[in-house]
Parts: C-alpha cells; structure tokens; sequence
C-alpha cells in the first residue's frame, strides 16, 4: 500500500499569459480525462537516493518548466454542447510524494490489470467540478526496501497526445538534471491549427470511425458489452517473432502494394485474428479494427515537432467478417489495417473529420466511445438516429 506523505501545488515560476486557450476540435473528441503513465526507476549503483532532495528538484524543475507549458497549469469547463474551454488561470499543476510498504519486486511486471498498480499513479475524483480538477498531476513513490522510485504521471487528454505528453516528460527530466532547454525543443501552443475554421474542407467524407461498433449477433443494442471490464494484455515479441510476422503478411506480396507491410500492420493484422479466434464468434459477425493516426506530418505545412496537443486523426478498417479475418492470409487483415491508416493520412480526410466535429451539437456523442469508467456517459445512440443532424452532414458527403 502506497501513502500519500506530501502534496504541493506547484505554479509556474515567472508570470504567464492568462485567459481563453483556444481548444481544437482534434481535442475535443477525445476522452476528457487523464492519460497514465508510470516511470519505473531501478537503482542497482547501491547509491542512496534521497527521495526529499529528489523531491525538491522536482518542484523546482517542475515550476520552470510550466512557465513554458503554462496550459498545464489551467483549468478546463464546459460549455454548449458537451465542448470544453480551457482557462490559462495559472490555479497549477500537483506534485505528490508517497511511500510504499511493497519492494518494487512485489509489483510483478507492472501488468496494467493489477489493481495495486493504480496506487502508484495520481488518483482522481472525477465526481467533483471539471473546474477543480488538476490537469497534470505527478506522484514520485519511493519503494520499500531499496532505493527504487517510480514517478505516475496523469495528463489531461485534451491537452495533450501521446507525442506531446512524451515531449514534456523528457523536457522536464532535463531541466531536473540541471540542463537547459534550447529554443528549438520548447513547446509550439498554437491550436488555431487544428480548427476546421483554419483548415476548410473541400470535400466532406462519410466518417465511419464515430459510428457506434457492430453489434453482437442476435443482440438489439451494446449495452451489456459495454458492462463487461475492458483487459489489458502486455504482448512481448521478440525481434525473430515480428519478423516472422512480417513474413507471413508479405507471402502474398504484389507489386501493385507499392510497399511491403509494416511492423505495424502485420503485428496489428495478427492481433485482430487472434481477438477474432478468442471471441469465438459466428463467422458472419461483423469486425473491424479502430486505430489512431499522428497527422503532424500529414497537413500542409506540416506542423512543427513540438506541437503540445492533440494532433490526432481517428480512422477504421472497412467491416469484415470474422470468418474472413480468421481463414484468409495475414495479408488480408494487413491491408485492411492499411487501408485504415491510408484514410487517415489524406489531408482532405482530416480536414473533413474536424470539421465533422466542429459541426455536431453534442460533441460528447461522439466523444461517449472513447471514455473509461468514471466519467460521465452521453447517449451514443443519439448520434447515428435518422433524425440526428448528422446523418444529414453524412448525406451531403457525396455534394
């Protein structure tokens, strides 16, 4: 069991802008709670480590480096139509120092459905107003026995992507070792950019990627597997086993790929036929794959490295069936998979799908897929009624 022995509200160290921060509609359709990670140092130097020192450079790198990530500092609320605001009012960010009665062996591998893990990472009251929660949050826990720490981190996903999140962290572990930070790895802030104001659409797409998944055979709705506790697997492959992967998705390569499939694609593809053979499902059950998409390199001009957001494209592999998946070759799910990612790299694509969600009413429809438990649930079968608006803008995708 891991006590929490202090708590600090740590604030950017000089003064910094104040307000409205524009949020763009890449940033409204995800989930508005936090993202987690956690940081694992083992220290086998046999070097003690004083954890209150540690601590206090923490804090003190912490308010350097918020005068340059300042947002984080902020506080979001809503406002019509489920959207979010984000104020630059500077209220900052908590910082959390704790002790565990466990060795760091206790924890195992660290397996994401071991429930003790939650205790190393910040927890959150998402029953209590938006305006008072914290939208970055860190907790160093210092491990029985030793002189192993591990550092949970909770980051507001409307503030940041995985890209952005992983950016910041090693930002802040360099100012923590007493280096600078140059002019080219501070952050860019401007979210105009992804605005479907800044990127107008010339042509609207059907977006199936917000549609509601397919629905069981034999069931009218999703609701009990919706009930049903998501697992998480940690799928350890060796560099013989991935390529061994990508061989097999390439047996059947033709010229007219253009490429070969990736890493990425044969891994993805086999995953898919292993869930499919899990499940055990009818093979006429409907199946697809949902996948996300980095889109900094993929609007013109792209954006800069150091984009702190969300710069994300959400996309779909066309609906196959589980039959299809299981006895066709590992090519099939492959191109599938590509041909999800493909969609999600046109500029055009992405310039409709912001201005998709710029043009929903209840942007928390379309946000209902992607939350977990503990936030608050909006009825995605509004969405996709015949009389919901959004069939209309899906209608007029062919004008």
């Amino acid at each position: 069991m891991a006590s929490i022995i202090a708590s600090y509200v740590v604030t950017p160290k000089e003064e910094t802008p104040k307000g409205l921060l524009c949020l763009s509609e890449s940033d409204q359709m995800w989930r508005w709670s936090h993202a987690t990670t956690i940081y694992v140092y083992n220290n086998n130097n046999n070097v003690n480590v004083n954890v209150n020192e540690l601590v206090q450079r923490m804090r003190d790198s912490l308010s350097h480096i918020l005068v340059h990530y300042y947002p984080l500092c902020g506080r979001l609320s809503w406002t019509e139509g489920g959207r979010l605001k984000m104020d630059c009012n500077a209220k900052g960010a908590i910082l959390l120092q704790a002790e565990s009665k466990k060795t760091i062996a206790e924890y195992g591998d660290f397996s994401p459905n071991d429930d003790a893990i939650k205790e190393l990472i910040p927890n959150l009251d998402y029953s209590q107003p938006i305006e008072d929660i914290p939208l970055l949050l860190a907790q160093v826990t210092k491990f029985h026995g030793g002189n192993a720490i591990a550092i949970g981190i909770a980051l507001s996903h409307p503030m940041s992507d995985g890209v952005s999140a992983i950016h910041f962290i090693n930002s802040w572990a360099k100012l923590t070792r007493g280096e600078a930070l140059h002019p080219n790895e501070l952050p860019f802030l401007d979210r105009t950019v992804f605005t479907a104001s800044s990127l107008p659409s010339l042509r609207r797409f059907d977006h199936p990627e917000f549609k509601p998944p397919p629905l069981i055979l034999g069931r009218i709705d999703n609701i009990e597997e919706q009930k049903r506790k998501t697992r998480f697997a940690l799928l350890k492959l060796t560099a013989e086993q991935v390529q061994e992967l990508k061989k097999n998705a390439n047996t059947n390569y033709a010229e007219s790929q253009q490429k070969y499939y990736s890493r990425f694609e044969a891994i993805a593809a086999h995953i898919w036929r292993c869930a499919c053979m899990a499940r055990e499902l009818d093979k006429n059950q409907p199946t697809l794959v949902k996948t996300i998409v980095d889109i900094r390199n993929k609007v013109n001009p792209p954006l800069p490295k150091t984009y702190f957001g969300n710069a994300l494209a959400s996309t779909v592999t066309p609906t196959c069936c589980v039959g299809e998946i299981i006895s066709e070759p590992l090519s099939y799910a492959a191109k599938r998979i590509r041909e999800a990612v493909e969609r999600a790299s046109n500029e055009e694509y992405i310039r409709s799908q912001l201005e998709f969600v710029a043009r929903q009413e209840r942007v928390d429809l379309i946000r209902t897929q992607f939350l977990e438990k503990g936030e608050y649930r909006a009825r995605c079968d509004l969405l996709w009624k015949p009389q919901h608006y959004a069939w209309k803008l899906v209608a007029d995708a062919n004008v």
